[in-house]
């Protein structure tokens, strides 16, 4: 789950990380009273959306009084805003976060995730941060350093010392720095966050540690954890689909392509997102319908597949291991018929029961593609869109 900028320097707070001042507006009558919040003597506009680059994209100005902060604001609220993040078809900006600039010496990266090869926390960091770090990462990755935590021990005087040299700070820095690094550690660990980065972590020209901009995201599978930050998500940025699928307990990713997927399981649902790749073929979604999927719960995966006026073909992938073949069978003929699929079915069965699964599709009446394995699947389904 994603969180927007000004959310998350709002929890910085609380573990005493360092950020600038601000306010938001939620409304475009709301801005006044957000630029006269901030004292100046300049302001800084920004977009909030869940997707970087907005400075490339004009959803970040900074101006010299709060008459121009105002007009900016205005201006950017309601608007369709691209970056490099967002795709073409871009971003509502639906809110705004006013804050007071920074006189900035240097700009710095600095980034914290979970590692999954090392089941490690692993803060990644650079000298050369700001809207190019991209750039740094594609044409000198040399500048780039990934510091790893030992669970067991948390963040140690070795750690700071690493990240400092890497960042070139020492005397003062460093001292602010060991003091950020830990809170931030905490946080991330508290939080059950899966990635936070600071793009840009400033110098300012008092020498003073500021985290410029903030980007947090937190693991779905622990928000029961963490009520309060599960009462940050924003639907308005989130896809309406994927929504719609986690009402049903559904992992549904959209994707560009014009073939549906319906897959019991993750590593089988990426195999089959590969092999229809591999044909020639574009998926429309992952979607993995779980190992105890009802009727029900195959209903509203074709429903959510449908309603994606890209999908021109489906494809069913099922492993009858702990789901019996026939009961995904019954699903899929109930759906079939409620729905009045007119695009392109195509449903491999292995597994439990998987004779009589076969069997019920093969006498439902509908126009189902039956296929013998994963690449016999692929392979017609591709054909037919």
């Amino acid at each position: 789950m994603n969180i927007h900028e000004h959310q998350a320097k709002e929890i910085f707070k609380s573990y005493d990380i360092p950020v600038s001042t601000g306010s938001v507006a939620y409304s475009i009558d709301e801005i006044e009273s957000a630029v006269n919040n901030v004292s100046g003597p300049t302001w800084v506009v920004k977009a909030q959306i869940h997707a970087g680059g907005r400075g490339k994209g004009g959803g970040v100005k900074v101006v010299g009084s709060a008459e121009d902060a105002i007009l900016e604001a205005k201006k950017m609220f309601g608007m369709n805003l691209i970056t490099p993040q967002t795709g073409p078809e871009g971003k509502l900006v639906q809110r705004l976060y006013i804050e007071n600039g920074s006189d900035i010496e240097k700009e710095l990266y600095l980034s914290c995730l979970v590692d999954r090869a090392t089941s490690k926390v692993a803060f990644i960091v650079s000298k050369m941060g700001g809207m190019d770090i991209e750039k740094v990462a594609d044409e000198t990755p040399e500048e780039i350093t990934t510091i790893f935590i030992e669970p067991s021990e948390g963040v140690t005087d070795l750690n700071i010392k690493s990240i400092a040299n890497c960042l070139e700070l020492s005397g003062a820095l460093e001292d602010q720095l060991d003091g950020l690094i830990k809170n931030l550690y905490k946080f991330f660990i508290e939080k059950d966050a899966s990635l936070l980065e600071i793009n840009p972590l400033i110098i300012t020209d008092t020498k003073k540690l500021i985290c410029l901009d903030a980007k947090v995201n937190f693991d779905d599978n622990a928000l029961y954890r963490h009520p309060e930050i599960e009462e940050l998500r924003d639907p308005n940025e989130e896809d309406k689909y994927e929504l719609e699928a986690a009402k049903y307990d559904l992992a549904y990713i959209k994707l560009d392509g014009s073939i549906g997927c319906m897959v019991n399981g993750a590593g089988l649902a990426m195999a089959s997102l590969d092999i229809i790749k591999m044909y020639g073929g574009e998926p429309a979604n992952f979607l993995d319908v779980g190992g105890g999927a009802s009727k029900e719960k195959v209903t509203s995966a074709f429903k959510i597949i449908l309603s994606d006026p890209g999908v021109k073909g489906i494809l069913v992938n099922i492993f009858g291991g702990i789901m019996r073949c026939d009961i995904i069978a019954d699903g899929i003929v109930a759906a079939a018929k409620e729905l009045k699929i007119s695009v392109p079915l195509v449903v491999r069965l292995e597994g439990t029961n998987v004779k009589e699964g076969k069997d019920i599709l093969n006498n439902s009446g509908i126009d189902i593609v039956s296929a013998t394995d994963l690449d016999d699947a692929a392979k017609k389904i591709v054909g037919l869109v």
